[in-house]
Order: C-alpha cells, then structure tokens, then sequence
C-alpha cells in the first residue's frame, strides 16, 4: 500500500547544520491529487561566483550582450537583479561610444638660437650679388607664374627598379632629378620662347643649345651651376653632371665657367618638403622652372580595366615662372603641358638598360 504523506513540517531552527530534510519540497501523495495550477517559474539558476540568476535576468542579459560573469549584484546575498543587467548595458554602450585615445602627439624638434641673433652685420659679397641680381629681374620683367600638377609614379616607379644596376653601372646615383632636367630640356626644343633672351637694342635670340642651369642652396647663398647641352644629354649624363656640380658647389671649387652661359634654369624648391613656390627668373633669361615636393596622395585616375577609381599616386607641382613680356600665359601651359607628359609617360626604360 502507498505510504502516507508525511506531516507538514516547521521551519527549522537555527543550528550549526540544518537537517538535509529541511531544505527539500515536501512530495504529494499520489493518492490526493491536487487542484490544476498556474505553470511553474522555473527555480532560479546559480550564476558568477554563486549569485542566483533568474531565468529573466537571464534572458536579459543574453539579449543586450551582457556577460553576467562580469555583473555585480546588488540584490539581497549579491543575487543579481534586472537593474543591474541594464546598467551593464548602458555602461558598455557609454564605453564604446568614447573616442578612441589620440596618438601621442610628435615632439617638437629642438631649435638652436642662432648667434646672429640681435646682430647686425655686412652683407657678403655673394648676398649683395643675390639682392641686385633678384631686384633687377622684377624691375625689368613682367613675371608671373603658371602652376600645373603632375603625376611622377612611373617615373618613382622606373627608378626604384633601375636604381641599384644604375650606381653599380655608371657610379653615381639616380636620384629624381634627371628625369625633370630631362623632360625640361627636351621641351625646350618645341618651346623656343621658353629658351630666349630679350636684348637691350629689342631684338630676341631663341637659343639653339639647352644650358640648364640647377639652382643649389650652398652655406655661401644660393649657386646656379650650368648644365652645358642637357638637351642632348642622356639620363645618365645628366645624372654624372648634376652630381659634379653638387660636389664642387660643396666644396667651394666652382668656376666662372661653371656657372655663366645658361639658357633656362631648374629650382628644385621641393628638397626641404615645399610644395610648391612663386620663383623669380634667373635674369636675363626669361622662365624658370620650379619642382616642388613629390608627396603621396589619392587621386581619382583612368584605370583601363576598373574605369574611374581612386589610387594612391606620387604627385608634384611644377611651376614655370616666365617673363609676360615675351611668354604668353598659353605659352607657358603648352610648355608645361609637354613636360607633364612626358614625365608621366614615364618612358625612360631603354636609357636605364631596363
């Protein structure tokens, strides 16, 4: 026969154990069956370091991507509560929604004072040449400037590649510099109002040479050694000359010679990172053409496969400036015009044994 129920029980005293009995469900017997109830809640579940979750705290904490490991709780024995859950959400929300920590910002370079500093001193003989020879250009030329962008990557390209076989070839290194002497020189040829000179009896002689003179900041002031015939030179004795020059303008060793008989001058005003600049022409001769900082950038470009897209190029400025006495502005956009294009072009490979 069924064993009778056993009689309710009194909530147990405090002891130092309390009877295992205790803390069970009292069991009904089969034979009284009771009353049809509401579905039972599910019993609440252990949850971080033994806190008792409930199944709704549960669910919630699932639903906004709260890691209950991580939760305090505030409820009675630490058990952890709706409010608590909402307030971890809230938090990470507010967490993420901080911008990230800016890099640490570059430390200034160290500038020493200089002792010319409070002083007052003679211009040298070559400054005083430099300030007659700049104020006597804007007193007898109309100058201005035209300013076009060029795109050198092939050129940055074609040199990365050719440069170490070049050194190791001809002795010295091929730095950017040959490829716009280059470029220039040769449009020149097309461009004779480029390469002219205005008279004092108001005549004009259209050079049949391209003497292109390099402008070179030395400790002295600043030196234009002359390249003789660069339009017939190739990218190799363009590059022997340019470093020649460069070696006498260090050591002090350059001649009249060296310097008298351009034709057209070159200012790289991009080697201390200008971009470009609004250069006064070498006079007598009637344009100059400035090379500004070659510098990385996205541009939107013609890809013959993908159409219109955007890359990262090399660009540089390139600016001419020129005498409006004889160079019409369109004259200086066509000469401008063929040295963009012949730089980006890039078709130097034969004359690098590439």
């Amino acid at each position: 026969t069924p064993a009778p129920a056993p009689e309710p029980t009194q909530a147990p005293t405090p002891a130092p154990a309390p009877a295992p009995a205790a803390q069970a469900p009292a069991q009904p017997a089969p034979a009284q069956p009771s009353a049809p109830a509401h579905k039972p809640v599910p019993a609440a579940t252990a949850g971080a370091e033994g806190a008792y979750v409930t199944p709704l705290v549960r669910k919630l904490a699932a639903e906004n991507n709260v890691d209950l490991a991580a939760v305090k709780g505030t409820g009675v024995g630490g058990r952890i509560r709706k409010q608590d859950v909402l307030a971890a959400a809230e938090a990470a929300k507010a967490a993420a929604a901080q911008p990230a920590p800016a890099a640490a910002a570059p430390k200034s370079p160290k500038l020493e004072t200089s002792p010319l500093r409070g002083q007052t001193v003679k211009m040298s003989r070559i400054r005083k040449v430099i300030a007659e020879k700049m104020v006597e250009a804007l007193q007898k030329q109309a100058q201005l400037s035209t300013v076009v962008e060029v795109d050198v990557t092939r050129v940055m390209k074609l040199r990365a590649r050719a440069k170490e076989s070049f050194a190791a070839r001809e002795g010295v290194k091929l730095s950017p510099m040959p490829f716009f002497v280059k470029a220039a020189a040769e449009a020149l040829k097309a461009h004779p109002a480029i390469n002219a000179r205005i008279n004092d009896d108001g005549t004009v002689t259209y050079h049949d040479v391209e003497n292109v003179g390099i402008a070179v900041d030395s400790e002295k002031g600043l030196m234009v050694p002359v390249i003789k015939g660069a339009g017939d030179l190739s990218i190799a004795g363009i590059a022997k000359k340019t470093a020649e020059l460069a070696g006498k303008v260090r050591q002090g060793g350059l001649s009249p010679d060296d310097m008298s008989g351009g034709t057209f001058t070159i200012s790289n005003t991009g080697s201390r990172g200008a971009l470009f600049d609004t250069i006064i022409v070498n006079y007598p001769q009637v344009a100059e053409l400035g090379i500004g900082a070659t510098v990385r950038r996205p541009m939107v470009i013609d890809h013959p496969e993908l159409g219109e897209t955007i890359a990262i190029r090399d660009m540089v400025y390139l600016t001419l400036s020129y005498d409006h006495q004889l160079v019409d502005g369109a004259d200086a956009a066509r000469y401008l015009g063929d040295v963009k294009a012949r730089l980006e072009a890039g078709e130097f490979e034969g004359e690098l044994g590439l």
